[in-house]
């Protein structure tokens, strides 16, 4: 059952993404919520498909903005799971590479999305700059800030490049904390099983101090807010420390 479920799921994601996308660029040429709501139809058809649900905890923790929704990043059904359930309008920040992909590529363009190019450090900080900048004219932006997702669901040491981007817009950081997610789809496999993920939304930190020991202590705060609501498994070490480098130029992405 579980092999039918996942060849479904994957022909299902194929077609949503042509069709959904296909019309998402098209729409967004009249109003660009719409491709908002299309991206929102995407994530909640495929959550369907692969017979998973979401919980949400700390809806009322969104009130306001806007927000740098930051989280731990488990697998591919993070962004489904935030696309289709976060009552709240974002952009992401993703690596470039999946601005290449026909049609997905144009879709994320269209509905405002911004990439960021880790192989070169002088444009990624120019793209952060330009995030900082929308960020500060009203729109929430979702970053994952480990840089990748984790392969058995612990989180991760937080690169610094977000909390850089938090300070230069002067927008309060709203963390998220995933759970269940990576037993979804483990990160090699291919196979999907069904279950549920719980998005705990909790309380606005306010960045302060642009640089240093501050930044540190904004980083360590936010991460451990994240733990907090894990479980006790996937919460792992309290004893990261935040990475020298600041998540811009290195390999791999976001996503």
């Amino acid at each position: 059952m579980r092999f039918l479920r996942s060849i479904f799921f994957y022909l299902f994601l194929i077609l949503s993404t042509l069709i959904l996308g296909s019309s998402a660029v098209i729409g967004s040429f009249v109003s660009r919520s719409w491709a908002c709501f299309v991206a929102r139809l995407w994530g909640n058809v495929n959550l369907w498909a692969a017979g998973v649900k979401v919980r949400l905890e700390g809806l009322e923790n969104l009130q306001g903005g806007p927000f740098i929704l930051v989280s731990n990043h488990q697998g591919w059904f993070d962004i489904f799971a935030a696309l289709g359930k976060l009552p709240v309008a974002f952009s992401w920040l993703a690596k470039q590479e999946l601005f290449k992909i026909p049609v997905l590529g144009q879709a994320m363009s269209r509905a405002g999305y911004v990439p960021i190019d880790r192989g070169d450090r002088r444009k990624a900080i120019a793209s952060m700059n330009r995030v900082a900048q929308v960020i500060r004219e009203g729109t929430s932006v979702f970053i994952f800030p480990e840089g990748t997702r984790s392969a058995d669901g612990v989180i991760k040491e937080f690169k610094k490049g977000v909390f850089v981007l938090a300070v230069k817009s002067g927008q309060p950081i709203l963390p998220i904390s995933i759970s269940g997610s990576y037993l979804i789809l483990p990160k090699k496999s291919w196979m999907i099983h069904p279950g549920e993920i719980r998005f705990c939304i909790g309380t606005p930190i306010h960045s302060s101090g642009a640089d240093g020991r501050s930044r540190d202590i904004l980083i360590a705060k936010v991460r451990e807010a994240i733990r907090s609501n894990l479980t006790s498994e996937e919460a792992g070490s309290d004893e990261a420390s935040p990475q020298e480098s600041d998540g811009l130029s290195q390999k791999g992405g976001s996503i």
